[in-house]
């Protein structure tokens, strides 16, 4: 991994005081095992978390340190979207087809404009300001086929010093021409991607096959020769998100078991490999991605929006398959992880499993960092971890204030923020100790 180039002059110490929420290990039972401080205080070293505890007990050992005085607000670990496309941030909310037909309609035509490079850097500013303003620290990213864009994301990543992963998008067949690249050059140019990019401050590079429909057998196969070739590297595709889908996958790969199989063949499921949706599995699928550790982004307002069907979280978790919280932005509809989870709790619902609030937050925080093996970095607010964190205002408006004068337990103050908060809801957002987003101010 190369050097950081993001340095300060060395310990700089900030604290933070607020009430203050995180898990700081692994759980079965997130409901049980997080961690609040009423009123807690939150220390920083340079870009490192330095101590978390109770504000009124241990303030004196930091008595000429700046505090920001945050009392009445709520200080989380910064959030983990697991699964988005950053091109689709501008056709967010287009009106009325399922998966293929969406796909066709919209999102091809509207990812060519991403073969220009300074359009890309244009919109991944927007994105990653999107992204920060509703307190998301890091990301796991599908960039366009255009190696360009995938530059032009991690580049502007890297100024706040984020810890983003990203890929190009491999796709050779079943798009149209002006998107298609080849197995050759989709192995030669993710090499590249990752070369210049992976482990360069805390960027990380993920290989990226769209979904099996859009890559031959050979393209397949050249990537998994690179996932073989850098074991570190992420990897994320989609899966089984669509009944149409299930069954052109199929036809296009009979020779398969099922749909995981075409990857499996190929070498692409192993731990830190995330593959958006799941929603179709057969007995097979489920236990394949438990024994080779893989993991599913949950995206439940994209699966809603698209009338793609229900995830099954309950199932999931009783393969102890890691599943990460995620917007799929732009099949999804909100950049608000909060909201996603207000919607994950629904999808729950109508299966007759209930989603714990606490529980939800896990999934976007530790439990997402668990799944990604990144747990010593993000997901949590234990010293020594990367200082990602948002600070939240639960009286945002009117009505929340009138609703928060009832809560009375951490598990009520997210459960009802994840029906109620959006952007308005969030103060500030910190990457690295620093502050990428303030409300009401331009950073």
């Amino acid at each position: 991994m190369q050097q950081q180039t993001h340095s300060k002059q060395p310990n700089t110490l900030l604290a933070y005081r607020a009430s203050i929420l995180h898990f700081p290990k692994a759980s079965a039972s997130p409901k049980d095992d997080y961690c609040y401080f009423a009123d807690g205080l939150l220390v920083t070293r340079d870009s490192k978390i330095e101590f978390i505890g109770d504000y009124k007990n241990n303030i004196n050992q930091y008595d000429k340190v700046v505090i920001h005085d945050f009392s009445g607000k709520l200080l989380l670990p910064g959030f983990i979207d697991s699964h988005m496309h950053f091109p689709q941030t501008e056709m967010l909310a287009s009106f009325g087809e399922q998966l293929l037909d969406w796909l066709r309609d919209y999102t091809f035509p509207v990812e060519n404009k991403f073969a220009d490079h300074d359009y890309a850097s244009a919109i991944a500013q927007v994105f990653l300001r999107q992204l920060y303003r509703h307190g998301t620290t890091s990301a796991m990213v599908y960039s366009s086929v255009h190696k360009c864009a995938t530059d032009a994301l991690f580049s502007a990543a890297q100024n706040n010093n984020m810890l983003l992963m990203a890929g190009k998008v491999c796709m050779d067949r079943n798009c149209p021409p002006f998107l298609q690249d080849t197995a050759e050059s989709a192995q030669r140019d993710s090499g590249d991607l990752i070369a210049r990019w992976h482990g360069t401050d805390r960027l990380r590079y993920v290989l990226t096959p769209r979904f099996a429909p859009t890559s031959s057998e050979a393209q397949l196969a050249a990537l998994g020769e690179l996932a073989q070739q850098y074991p570190q590297v992420f990897i994320q595709t989609h899966l089984s998100e669509n009944h149409n889908e299930i069954a052109w996958v199929k036809s296009l790969f009979p020779q398969r078991k099922h749909y995981l199989d075409v990857y499996d063949h190929y070498g692409l499921v192993r731990k830190g490999a995330v593959f958006g949706h799941g929603i179709h599995l057969e007995q097979d699928e489920w236990q394949c991605l438990a024994d080779k550790g893989a993991s599913i982004a949950f995206c439940p307002t994209s699966n809603l929006f698209l009338g793609s069907g229900l995830f099954d979280l309950a199932k999931a978790e009783q393969h102890n398959i890691p599943v990460l919280l995620a917007t799929d932005v732009g099949g999804g509809t909100s950049f608000s992880m909060l909201r996603t989870l207000g919607e994950a709790y629904k999808v729950c619902q109508l299966q007759g499993n209930q989603l714990d609030p606490m529980h939800g937050l896990y999934l976007m925080t530790q439990g997402a960092a668990l799944g990604l093996g990144l747990e010593q970095y993000i997901g949590n607010l234990n010293p020594g971890s990367d200082a990602d964190f948002v600070i939240l205002d639960p009286l945002f408006d009117e009505l929340t204030a009138l609703r928060f004068e009832q809560h009375n337990s951490p598990q009520d103050l997210i459960f009802a923020l994840s029906m109620l908060a959006d952007d308005r809801a969030t103060v500030a957002t910190y990457i690295a100790g620093k502050v990428v987003y303030q409300k009401d101010q331009l950073i």
